[in-house]
């Protein structure tokens, strides 16, 4: 195997087979950029699809940047487009896939139940059979705790049922009983399903962060905006829950964390035969009040916010018992809420506006293709 910026080019799992090229799909998106980076860092060579429905080309260029290395190609692409994503494929010799692209936003989802699952749900199942057809048969996908629903108060691990409360929450269930129905049917065929406890902020050199067209669904964008100035005041959505102040508790983790556990997910896909199911999370749940007062220490200045009413499909408390993979893997993230808020704090001083222009000090090639 060949070194590159002095790592391996190619990475041997944990069941001996060598993956050196991964398909990312989103992965100009928030969290697909920075597994990107992690990607690069240790030697993979890495190629994207993405539509930029929720993203920018430049979020790319900026990849590149902060890992001192070009990814091999990009396309834009709809993965419902199999006709396109099957010539992705034919062009490349891919090894695994990491699977990020899919519709996000709890509020949104409500009020658009039919396009969550066409693109959430639609996407997945082209996705596989583009897989299907050339013989690619290792993947890693982006769940999500929310499918959890409203279980209840204190951590939940992976026995936790699943009560999803909002069609974003139900695409992901139905995606991970896709998976599972496939696994059961293709002998050899590996998944990986990463439930996240709601990733956050930004890579350290502020290049690289959360940073959604129009208006953020999430919270520490949010306030990351407010706090900088690009708007007034932040609407907390309900102080009347049974949480220590009333408002939703949710278990933060640092996307650098989150980006950094799909890349050892890449190294034990050959663990176990057929899907494996893990929580990603920190065990320590935050209020928004909290995340507000941590963001504001942070950032040195108030934030200011309004009660609203609740927003339709969210639960008091989502909190991530991650045990099993830190028994499997033995990895743990090593953020905590503090370094969350003081890096969004950095990336929003950098990029006050939007990140939509390349940084300075570089030149991407032209390697896109629609």
């Amino acid at each position: 195997m060949s070194a590159v910026n002095g790592t391996e080019r190619a990475t041997r799992t944990a069941g001996g087979d060598v993956l050196s090229t991964v398909l990312v799909t989103g992965g100009a998106g928030f969290i697909g950029s920075h597994t990107c980076v992690a990607l690069l860092d240790h030697g993979y060579e890495v190629i994207v699809v993405d539509d930029y429905s929720n993203s920018t080309p430049q979020a790319l260029t900026r990849v590149e940047r902060v890992a001192g290395r070009f990814v091999a190609a990009v396309y834009e692409l709809d993965i419902r487009d199999r006709r396109a994503l099957s010539a992705v494929f034919d062009r490349h010799r891919v090894d695994a896939v990491v699977h990020f692209a899919a519709h996000k936003s709890v509020g949104e989802s409500t009020r658009m139940p039919v396009q969550y699952h066409d693109t959430n749900v639609g996407g997945t199942t082209s996705l596989l059979a583009a897989m299907r057809e050339h013989h690619v048969h290792r993947l890693v996908f982006s769940s999500s705790c929310s499918l959890y629903g409203d279980a209840g108060r204190g951590p939940l691990d992976e026995s936790a049922p699943a009560r999803p409360t909002n069609p974003y929450a139900t695409s992901k269930w139905l995606c991970e009983r896709i998976l599972a129905d496939v696994c059961r049917h293709w002998p050899g065929f590996r998944v990986l399903a990463l439930r996240y406890f709601n990733p956050v902020v930004a890579h350290p050199s502020g290049l690289l962060g959360e940073d959604p067209h129009g208006e953020p669904g999430n919270l520490m964008p949010y306030v990351a905006q407010v706090a900088v100035g690009r708007r007034e005041r932040l609407a907390v959505f309900g102080a009347d829950y049974p949480t220590r102040d009333g408002t939703p508790v949710r278990d933060y983790l640092h996307v650098m964390d989150t980006a950094e556990a799909h890349r050892h997910a890449l190294d034990h896909l050959s663990d176990a035969a057929g899907m494996q199911v893990f929580n990603l999370g920190t065990g320590r749940g935050s209020s928004v009040l909290e995340v507000i007062a941590a963001f504001s220490a942070a950032c040195g200045r108030t934030i200011p916010y309004d009660i609203v009413g609740r927003r339709a499909g969210d639960v008091p408390e989502l909190v991530a018992d991650a045990g099993a993979v830190a028994r499997a893997w033995g990895w743990r993230p090593t953020r905590d809420l503090s370094a969350m808020c003081r890096d969004a704090w950095h990336f929003q001083q950098l990029n006050p506006t939007a990140t939509r222009a390349p940084p300075p000090g570089r030149t991407r090639r032209s390697n896109r293709c629609a």
